[in-house]
């Protein structure tokens, strides 16, 4: 391994033709002889979400510990097993109503990683409080380029109410970063590399569909600069430049298929072509990608995924499931719609493995991305038969924790010293997130 006399600074961009692009994290960045070292790279916070709740008799394991079986709905993660652990029992008492009804859609979606209770309202004065994943970036300030992202499949709802009583402000997102400020997920990834890599705003309609029908890349622009960079660095980060540059090309390509595909280049008057791509497929591994390009340039360390909103309505017929989510998940206990729902629950799996392998195949020092990345994935509802918010199916991923366990928490502790521990894994010196009592502890013991 090469290291440069002088550490190459974590802010270089290439530069070309008016267009600037992120390095991901380079052995040359570091000014250590320990530069590959794991233990030197920087933490990141990813969380993914589900809407709707889950079967838990289909994702709850049997045994408690080590060695556990895995269900129906956690068998696509048997690959990553040693980097997973599953924790039941925790539970939302933020989400729960003033009076006896349980929690709905309203309260527990905002509740998820910030442990706050909403105010009820469908007005513009909603209240929330911090997530923890900005609650991170408040920690981190200005080290990245972006504090954080927040990607989803569902355009947000910009008006009126998505759950009775309650603003779409509390179920567009999950992040918020402040008690006063959602953040809504950007489901278009054409807007999210624009983002990531500007050129977008710069460009009027013509312009931008004079760019489409050129099918030109922004490498183009930057190849001159990026060719002298290379020279410079060492084979390790070479061929980690390299992998960067084909994974955004490849993302272009995309985003360019599926703008064609929905004929939107061939419109003069379009202000910013979609490029959303036809299939839920195509559409939830594309964001996925681009969450870890974000992560791969240093661009972002912090990130959200929302496969669908609280409420969604999605049908599945992909998997042989033409009806409504939200409506499957008030199955009544019909053993028809309970297994469909536990179709869709699988599936939503499928694609957080996919989301490990991508992070898991890009190389980070002597590690990769999943082991410097603490992920969080859940659901705001256990079971939503009942909108039960006091029994959540939560995965912890990554390597910053010990994996391959499954962990029961004690009656009455809450999703909140979950949250309170992941800031401690980040190093952030929080003594107390949402409505913690303290932190749960069983986050990293071995």
């Amino acid at each position: 391994m090469i290291i440069l006399r002088k550490p190459l600074s974590r802010r270089t961009l290439l530069r070309g033709a008016g267009t600037t692009m992120a390095l991901p994290f380079l052995e040359a960045m570091m000014p250590s002889a320990k530069a590959a070292d794991v233990a030197a790279r920087p933490k990141r916070l990813q969380i993914f979400y589900s809407p709707n709740g889950m079967m838990m008799n289909q994702f709850l394991p049997t045994t408690q510990g080590p060695g556990f079986a895995l269900p129906p709905t956690l068998e696509p993660l048997a690959p990553h097993r040693a980097q997973i652990s599953v924790i039941t029992g925790l539970g939302h008492p933020s989400a729960a109503a003033m009076g006896d009804r349980p929690a709905g859609h309203g309260r527990s979606c905002p509740a998820f990683i910030t442990g706050v209770h909403v105010k009820q309202t469908e007005g513009t004065d909603i209240r929330c409080g911090i997530s923890v994943d900005q609650a991170y970036a408040d920690h981190l300030g200005d080290a990245t380029q972006l504090s954080s992202l927040e990607l989803g499949i569902d355009q947000a709802s910009l008006l009126g109410s998505c759950d009775i009583g309650y603003s779409c402000a509390y179920t567009n997102g999950i992040s918020w970063r402040n008690p006063t400020v959602p953040l809504p997920v950007t489901a278009n990834p054409r807007d999210v590399f624009e983002r990531l890599f500007g050129d977008g705003d710069a460009l009027d309609a013509k312009s931008r569909v004079a760019q489409l029908r050129r099918q030109s890349s922004i490498l183009d622009f930057v190849m001159d600069d990026s060719a002298r960079l290379s020279g410079a660095l060492g084979m390790e980060d070479r061929h980690k430049l390299d992998e960067y540059l084909e994974a955004t090309r490849d993302i272009e390509r995309r985003i360019q298929r599926a703008i064609a595909s929905g004929g939107g280049a061939q419109s003069a008057d379009l202000e910013r072509p979609a490029g959303i791509p036809d299939s839920f497929d195509a559409h939830v591994r594309l964001m996925i990608d681009l969450q870890v390009l974000a992560m791969q340039a240093d661009i972002t360390r912090i990130g959200s995924f929302m496969i669908g909103r609280e409420l969604s309505n999605r049908t599945y017929p992909e998997i042989g499931v033409p009806d409504s989510h939200h409506m499957l998940s008030h199955h009544g206990n019909n053993p028809e719609k309970m297994a469909k729902l536990a179709r869709i629950n699988r599936h939503h799996m499928e694609y957080f493995a996919y989301y490990l392998d991508r992070m898991k195949a890009v190389k980070d020092g002597e590690g990769s991305l999943l082991d410097r990345t603490l992920v969080l994935r859940g659901s705001a509802f256990g079971d939503p038969n009942e909108h039960d918010h006091m029994d959540l199916p939560v995965i912890v991923a990554g390597g910053l924790v010990p994996g391959d366990r499954h962990i029961v928490a004690q009656k009455g502790t809450t999703m909140s010293n979950l949250l309170l521990s992941a800031l401690h894994v980040l190093d952030v010196p929080a003594t107390r997130f949402g409505d913690s009592d303290g932190p749960f502890k069983a986050l990293t013991s071995a």
